[in-house]
C-alpha cells in the first residue's frame, strides 16, 4: 500500500533550500507548473509563450528555492506569480526595445537576401543510393536517415570509425556526382 503525504508550501521551501530533494522539487513543479502556464495563457495568449514562460519561472524559482532566497515560506505562490509577472513584463519590455531599434536603424539595414533553396529530386537521390554499394550505402542509411553516430555505425558494421567517416565521405562525393552537383 501506498501512503502520499501531502505537503504544504511551506515544507517544499524548506525542503528545496536543504539540499536537493528530487521529490519536493517534483512536487513544486506539478503543483505550480499548470498554474504559471494559465498565467502564460492568459497574458500572453499563446500556448508556445505559456510554455516557455513556465520553463523559465519554475527553472527562476527553483534556483531562487534551492539558494534559499524566499524568506517568507509560506508565501510561495506570491513569489511564484510575482516571477511571473516580472518575466512577462522583461519579455514585453525586451520586445519594445527591438521595435524601437528597427524603427530607429531599420532604414538604414541592407534588405535582407533570400535565397530559394535549391528543389531536392527525391527520385534521382533515390536512383542514387540505390546505386552506391552495398556497404557505402549502409553508412549512408545509418548514419543521416537513422540518424546513428559514427561509433554506432561502426559497430554495426563492423569497421572502425575511422573507416566509416572515409566510406561516408566517399558516398557522399558519389552522391554528387550522380546528382550533378558541383562542389
Amino acid at each position: 500500500m501506498l501512503i502520499v503525504i501531502e505537503l504544504s508550501d511551506s515544507e517544499i521551501v524548506v525542503r528545496i533550500g536543504a539540499g536537493k530533494d528530487p521529490d519536493a522539487e517534483a512536487e513544486f513543479c506539478r503543483r505550480m507548473g499548470p498554474r504559471i502556464r494559465l498565467y502564460g495563457l492568459r497574458h500572453l495568449h499563446d500556448q508556445h509563450a505559456a510554455d516557455d514562460l513556465m520553463q523559465q519561472v519554475l527553472m527562476t524559482t527553483l534556483l531562487a528555492l534551492r539558494e534559499s532566497r524566499l524568506r517568507e515560506t509560506e508565501k510561495l505562490a506570491s513569489f511564484v506569480l510575482g516571477t511571473c509577472r516580472m518575466t512577462v513584463m522583461d519579455q514585453r519590455r525586451g520586445t519594445q526595445r527591438r521595435e524601437q531599434l528597427r524603427e530607429a536603424w531599420g532604414a538604414d539595414l541592407p534588405p535582407t537576401v533570400i535565397f530559394a533553396s535549391p528543389q531536392l529530386d527525391h527520385d534521382s537521390l533515390t536512383r542514387c543510393v540505390q546505386s552506391l554499394k552495398e556497404r557505402e550505402r549502409a553508412v549512408v542509411i545509418l548514419t543521416f536517415y537513422d540518424e546513428e553516430a559514427g561509433p554506432d555505425a561502426a559497430r554495426m558494421l563492423g569497421v572502425s570509425e575511422a573507416n566509416v567517416r572515409v566510406i561516408r565521405h566517399r558516398a557522399i562525393d558519389q552522391l554528387r556526382e550522380c546528382m550533378g552537383v558541383k562542389r
